[in-house]
């Protein structure tokens, strides 16, 4: 990656402990500079505007599915993907340093975070829940409120930043909540262990076009990991197919795929070759093995 003789600058979406924030320093480690951008369309403005060097964005959850704005973004950008890193998302309840549960009359977070906790708030009734815009900044107003009774749902690391007190753990209904966050550069980077590509096709639209597509990479033995359908703004009806593959871009097949499917396809446009997670991984062990 570039820019190793300087501090990294890696902007996210969100305030400071967020979970997008705990994901970029897992991925890149303590040393980077995390920037907080406050929507989605800052995020991804955020090296163009010279803000930063990398944007990380979350792409999809095990629990709530897609992000659709990220992918719309990410293709209006002209970013490349260059990394991914899968993140647990541990919801904890967070109040005032000295606040009991029993005073908790309120809970505020981000949306998405407060339905992913819907056993606790059947559990508990008597809490109102409160949506704001952000995980992390709940948990900055609530301690900056000074309110016993108002709680927030985030992660440990804005509870540390903020100076909350943890009185609930694992408030997720599902302990398999992870999400995928995408690591994106203006500049495409491929690595040695690249073994994962992402890619935007615009198809015909008319009978079998997508079959015949997804054939090309079938017939070749490469496996299709993910596929995702969203709107072309201003052709009602007609979509963009995101592919994620498992594959590189110096695969000779690949490259075969990838000419066959220029000659039909309307668009063919490679977002990012990086290393899977599970790759990276497993050469992080074999390094400090």
């Amino acid at each position: 990656m570039p820019h190793e003789h300087k501090i990294l600058r890696v902007a996210f979406q969100g305030e400071t402990g967020a979970f997008s924030e705990e994901a970029a320093v897992h991925l890149l480690g303590e040393k980077i500079e995390t920037v907080p951008r406050p929507t989605f369309e800052a995020l991804f403005s955020s090296i163009a505007g010279g803000l930063a060097d990398y944007v990380l964005a979350p792409i999809e959850n095990t629990l709530a599915g897609s992000v659709h704005r990220s992918y719309d973004l990410l293709l209006e950008s002209n970013l490349y993907v260059v990394r991914e890193t899968i993140s647990p998302i541990i919801h904890n309840l967070i109040a005032l340093p000295g606040a009991n549960f029993e005073q908790i009359a309120s809970v505020e977070s981000h949306p998405v975070a407060l339905a992913q906790c819907e056993s606790f708030f059947r559990a508990h009734p008597q809490i109102r829940r409160v949506a704001s815009l952000d995980t992390a900044g709940s948990v900055r107003d609530v301690i900056s409120a000074g309110d016993p009774s108002r709680a927030a749902i985030a992660g440990k690391r804005a509870a540390e930043i903020y100076g909350g007190k943890i009185l609930r753990e694992h408030l997720e209904d599902h302990c398999e909540n992870w999400t995928r966050f995408l690591l994106l550069s203006a500049a495409a980077e491929i690595s040695e262990h690249a073994d994962k590509l992402s890619l935007v096709l615009h198809l015909d639209h008319k009978p079998g076009a997508l079959k015949r597509a997804l054939d090309v990479f079938a017939a070749r033995g490469i496996n299709l990991l993910k596929i995702e359908s969203r709107p072309i703004p201003g052709h009602p009806w007609e979509y963009r197919f995101y592919l994620d593959l498992q594959t590189s871009l110096n695969d000779a097949q690949t490259q075969q795929a990838f000419e066959e499917l220029r000659s039909s396809a309307r668009e063919l446009r490679v977002l990012g070759c990086y290393p899977s997670h599970k790759t990276q991984a497993a050469e992080k062990a074999r390094l400090q093995s």
